[in-house]
């Protein structure tokens, strides 16, 4: 009677395709291995994690009643297991004794077949049952978004300011209000100079997309080739990644399709089930998938190069103006694969933070260093630091690059494991991603913060001028 209930009830259980994806396994990907025990036992703490998050709580209030019958029919199912499997070795001697010693025990055979019978159709309800329980529980926690350290507040954290302005070091506060200077406005100064083209662009393409021109797009590549150089130098290997994926593996990160307002977010090639990735972290994050690695070879950290693209560019305005927020654009980006330790996954989150206040400070650029709010994580992130330069055309910070510790998140859904050094023991990696640097932005922040309004001309910082021909400043590009 228990398992024709239990079955009637979840019969009509239908798992939503969004949150069904990584439930099954593919010839992708594998099925994702999600910790139903730690949401059953951390249900309230979960819930609170989604109200700091502003993130939808995604575990039915019966949860945790069906997770028990989970275990309760698990428990079921391998006992049906365990008494067939006796009672097929019993057969199984019964025969031998018969074949050998002539014994005649027909009938006694014929019972425990009898037996045998009766317990498949029991076992197959009970594992259907399995099936649709495990999949009901497993896409409530597939929704659930990472947990949150300890560090991260309910409102953004200033850790430092970079290469700060006298101005910034006599207000003494942590949150400097930039007023906009239409003088230092990067797109009026990069099409005077004719370093750049909106306007065909936006014929061409659309709004949100450009051409750089000139030492427009030379600055671009000496950026690229600066971090590329500066991420080598600190032990990361380079990678170029495709910028295409398959849907599955883009969901797998902690990235939709679609936002909760079902909104566009990524661009998706719909017929082929693919996606342009909005960064190197989604297919960086997937080179090992369904890997097992040794612990000798952790940590690895890898720089991959790619093409960016994001649907949603912005509303037009000061703040998305011209290079802030554009459908495609380079990125240069940190992927680091670590041993399921937090202290040492937690370390190597600091080393890409250092990395990154270095690239900017060796810029010549003044930032601000500040660790993230809970509302304004991501679902992967378990902590994240953005770096945000001072745009003084723009009249306001701007994010350039980011860094988040995303523990067992993705390696959950992507299946990347390690075997325990100590107890032998297959456990799933740290995974930690950060921005070498966001290209159009910092191309944005350069022009903005080093053109001179009286000689019509921008300064180049010292460490990109062996990649721009060693040129020392940057002048109308006539065409």
């Amino acid at each position: 009677m228990f398992v024709k209930a239990e079955l009637r009830r979840y019969s009509t259980v239908n798992v939503a395709p969004e949150a069904a994806a990584g439930l099954r396994t593919t010839n992708t990907l594998k099925k994702a291995q999600l910790d139903l025990r730690q949401a059953y036992q951390k249900f309230d703490e979960f819930k609170r994690i989604c109200e700091r998050r502003n993130h939808p709580f995604s575990l039915s209030e019966t949860f945790r009643a069906e997770y028990e019958t989970l275990q309760k029919v698990s428990q079921s199912v391998l006992d049906l297991k365990h008494e067939a499997k006796k009672f097929q070795k019993v057969l199984k001697d019964m025969k031998v004794a018969q074949k050998k010693n002539g014994i005649d025990n027909s009938s006694e055979q014929a019972s425990i077949l009898v037996k045998l019978s009766t317990y498949k159709p029991i076992l197959n309800e009970k594992e259907q049952l399995l099936i649709k329980l495990e999949d009901d529980l497993l896409a409530q926690v597939s929704n659930l978004p990472n947990r949150i350290h300890s560090s991260v507040k309910e409102t953004q954290d200033l850790v430092e300011y970079l290469n700060p302005t006298a101005d910034i070091k006599a207000a003494n506060t942590d949150d400097y209000i930039v007023k906009p200077d239409p003088r230092f406005d990067h797109k009026d100064i990069m099409e005077r100079l004719n370093l750049v083209n909106f306007s065909q662009a936006a014929k061409i393409s659309g709004r949100g997309w450009y051409y750089l021109v000139g030492d427009g797009a030379l600055l671009e590549q000496a950026l690229i080739q600066y971090a590329l150089k500066r991420a080598r130098q600190a032990g990361f290997k380079m990678v170029l990644p495709p910028s295409i994926v398959k849907t599955e593996v883009t969901k797998a990160c902690g990235f939709m399709p679609r936002d909760t307002n079902n909104e566009t977010q990524v661009y998706e090639l719909q017929n082929d089930n693919l996606c342009l990735t909005g960064t190197a972290e989604i297919p960086l994050a997937a080179l090992y998938a369904n890997h097992e690695f040794k612990p000798h070879d952790l940590p690895l950290n890898l720089v991959g190069l790619s093409r960016s693209y994001r649907a949603e560019a912005g509303a037009a305005g000061r703040e998305t103006r011209g290079l802030y927020r554009v459908h495609e654009f380079t990125k240069v980006e940190l992927f680091s694969w670590n041993i399921p330790d937090e202290n040492k996954s937690m370390q190597t989150f600091e080393d890409i933070v250092s990395f990154q206040k270095s690239f900017i400070e060796q810029l010549g650029l003044t930032a601000r260093v500040l660790v993230m709010p809970s509302d304004d994580l991501g679902a992967p992130a378990y902590k994240k630091i953005d770096i945000e330069v001072l745009m003084p055309g723009r009249g306001t910070w701007g994010e350039v690059s980011s860094t988040s510790n995303c523990l067992d998140f993705q390696s959950r859904r992507l299946i990347t494991k390690v075997r325990d050094a100590t107890d032998k023991k297959l456990k799933f990696v740290h995974t930690l991603n950060g921005t070498a640097c966001a290209v159009p932005r910092v191309v944005l922040a350069i022009i903005e913060n080093f053109y001179n309004p009286e000689t019509e001309t921008i300064t180049i910082p010292h460490v990109l001028r062996p990649y721009m021909d060693d040129k020392t400043e940057i002048k109308y590009n006539a065409m």
